[in-house]
This record gives structure tokens, sequence and C-alpha cells, in this order.
């Protein structure tokens, strides 16, 4: 097999130390050679291990992406050193050889001969608007829970705002917590504090707030409405700071803002995740492939064994899922069309990842090509096929007793 990389190095990392095989290819009468070391996980030791890297004039370094236990080895050496960052899964050593010396001699030695492939890492300031679009979503997330938990006291207490409230933390919920935490104790005038269309809602508020609420229901409810307005302004801050942070991708931004279903937000995670530089992507689908929204290939003799898409990243799956749902309830679009078209075969779930794959494909070209989104229309399917549409609406009357007879319409202009 031809050897890629005559000097490469395979790095097995762990918390607290990795182990490092310098892989020498031979030549001639001399055999190749294969060096492991332990080099610790302090800033220090592994600046002490580029040089070392270095005097062995080692021309490519393979490491695994184990955890974030990775990112102090690829960062402190990527400046000077070509570095590979692979997949576990693509770098699976074999079962019953499997130990940290092993499996950096085996990543040395795959990489030598150019079996992996690199994984995505993008510049610096990409990857510090990843950080915080991925902090954004995580304290979102966490503010959910604490109105998850907000309702859970609720039901302890027989109060069931929420089955009334769609949000029992907007202006009309959060008005009634607070009375309940006060002692209000009658239910019509704490109902009496809905606005807008809550107030058709006043009976049912009335029958929902009375239950056994007592101060200890009122300390947790405190508890968790603090933390809301805590994360809150965490996030407020976040939202400024990422802001900042995107504005030499602001007009990226603006291009993806036009896809029906990509709010704001999403539009900065996918900056985030994908790099915004295209070019890393041959085709729009090797970015759907390379997120999970792309059916999968497994097939053996001859069989098709599985069609399953694979994890991906779990961010951009997230947000993707956000824009393809918002997606489906738009009206008058290709992609509310196509959803519709599809959940009606396949049912919804399959509809809404063919949905981010669309989105996804619209992406790679408008980022590619520097367009506005432009939509097909919802009666994209029916232009394209006329034939089939008009087959099927016979099929359709002529199940309910009909007899159907089709006269073009004439041009009377």
């Amino acid at each position: 097999m031809e050897v890629i990389h005559p000097r490469c190095a395979g790095i097995d990392i762990s918390k607290r130390d990795a182990k490092v095989c310098v892989r020498v290819q031979g030549s001639g009468s001399t055999p190749t050679s294969a060096t492991v070391t332990t080099w610790g996980a302090m800033s220090g030791q592994i600046l002490a291990l580029r040089e070392h890297l270095l005097d062995q004039r080692v021309n490519c370094v393979v490491m695994e992406a184990t955890g974030d236990y990775w990112k102090p080895y690829f960062y402190l050496l990527e400046d000077t050193l070509t570095v590979m960052l692979v997949n576990a899964h693509d770098a699976r050593n074999m079962p019953g050889r499997k130990t940290d010396v092993s499996d950096a001699a085996w990543l040395a030695d795959l990489g030598a001969h150019g079996l992996l492939r690199g994984s995505l890492v993008p510049p610096q300031p990409i990857r510090e608007l990843r950080d915080l679009t991925r902090a954004r979503t995580t304290l979102t997330r966490d503010r959910a829970r604490q109105v998850q938990r907000i309702e859970k006291v609720l039901e302890d207490a027989g109060i069931k705002l929420s089955s009334v409230a769609t949000d029992i933390m907007g202006v009309s919920g959060r008005a009634m917590l607070e009375a309940l935490i006060a002692g209000q104790s009658g239910p019509a005038a704490m109902a009496d504090l809905a606005q807008r269309r809550m107030r058709s809602k006043i009976p049912t508020l009335t029958e929902a707030l009375t239950g056994r609420f007592t101060p200890h229901h009122g300390y947790l409810i405190r508890m968790h409405l603090n933390l809301i307005d805590q994360y809150g302004q965490a996030l407020a801050d976040l939202d400024d700071r990422i802001g900042v942070a995107v504005t030499p991708l602001a007009a990226a931004r603006e291009l993806l803002t036009s896809i029906p279903g990509v709010s704001r937000i999403v539009a900065e995670v996918l900056l985030a995740e994908t790099g915004a530089d295209m070019s890393v992507f041959a085709t729009a689908g090797h970015l759907a492939s390379w997120a999970g929204t792309a059916p999968g290939s497994n097939e053996s003799a001859g069989k098709v064994k599985s069609t399953k898409t694979r994890h991906g990243n779990r961010y951009l799956k997230g947000a993707l899922g956000t824009a393809a749902l918002a997606a489906s309830r738009s009206k008058g679009t290709y992609l509310s069309a196509k959803y519709r078209r599809i959940a009606a075969r396949r049912g919804p779930m399959k509809a809404l990842v063919a949905l981010e794959h669309s989105i996804l494909v619209a992406v790679w070209n408008m980022l590619t090509n520097g367009e506005f989104y432009r939509d097909p229309g919802a009666d994209y399917f029916t232009r394209r096929i006329p034939a089939k549409t008009k087959a099927h609406a016979i099929s359709q009357l002529e199940s309910l007793g009909y007899r159907v007879s089709l006269q073009p319409l004439t041009n009377t202009a």
C-alpha cells in the first residue's frame, strides 16, 4: 500500500496525558520504525511535544476527536504542524488489541497510508461564534427546564394554569404567578389579571386557579422565577455578543433569513456550525451528508439494509429541525407543499428530515453564489408533473361517484 506520509505521528489522547507514536517509513534495507512516548496534557508539556515532533521531522499528526480533550493539543500544534482531527468511529482499532499504545500506533499507521479523513475544524473567529451560539442553545434549554419545573409545582398545588394558558411565562401568566406568590387567595381576582385575548378565558382561569397553593409552593416558584430572570439576562448578553461576533458574516446571515422558516437565530447557528465557507464541501449533497440529513448507504450482496441518517452535528440538526417545522407551517411556499406531499405518504418525521435536507441544499447554493432564496412556489409539483396531478384529481372525484370529463379552457382574451 502506498505511503502518503513517510513521517507520521498518531496521538491517543486522554484527560491526563497522551500516547504519541512517531512512525518513520523505512527505505531499502532500513525497516519501518515506530516509537511510542507519553506526554502530559499541560500546555508546557504539549509545547515540548511540539518541539519533539519538529525534531523528528513529522509531516502529519493524526489525533482522535475525544470529548474536548483534543483541543489543547490541536490548538497548540496546528500553527507549526499539519494536524488531522479524525472521527473516532473512522479510526476504530481492532477488538481485542485495544490499548492506548496500540491506538496511537494504529492512528499513525492509518495516517501514513492516507486512510483517514480530517474533520472540519473552522478558524478561530468561527470557533468563537460557535461557542457563543452553543452556549445560547444550552441556556435556552436550561431556561425551558425551569419553566417545566414551575409547571410541576403548580400541578402539586392543584393549580391548572398551564392547561388554560399556552405560555405561563407570558404577561398574563407571570402576573398570576406573582399574585399566587404574594398570597392572593381569590381565584376570580387573579383571573382578572388576564390581558388581551386571555380575558375571554376568565371563567376557565378562575376554575384553574382554584387549588391548595401554600407558602411552600410560593417559595419554590419564586426560586425558579429568579433563575429564569437570570437566564433571560444571560441570554440577552449573549445575543449582544453574538451580534458583534457575526458582524463579518452579516451579509450571509441576511441571505439565509430569506429561506422560509430560517430565523435570525437559526441563521447564526447555521453559519457557526458550517463555518460559512462552502468551499469545504464539494457539493450540496456533501454538506447534507455531513450534517446527517441525507439517507445513509448500507448495501451488501445487492441488498440495501438501512438508509438511516447518521447522527451528524446535534446543534446543527436542532436548528434545522426548528427551521423545518416553521417552514412546514408556512403558507404558499415550496417547502410547505413538499412537507404535505411527503407526510401524506411517509409520515411527518421523514417529511421534516426531507425539509432539513432541502434547506441545507439551499444554504449551500446561496452561500456559494451569493444569491437570495428564490421560492419555486407552492404549485411547483403541480407544474412539474401536470398529468399526474390531473389523474389524481380525476381519481378522487370518481371515488366519490362522479363521472368526470375534462374540457380545456379556451383563451377568450
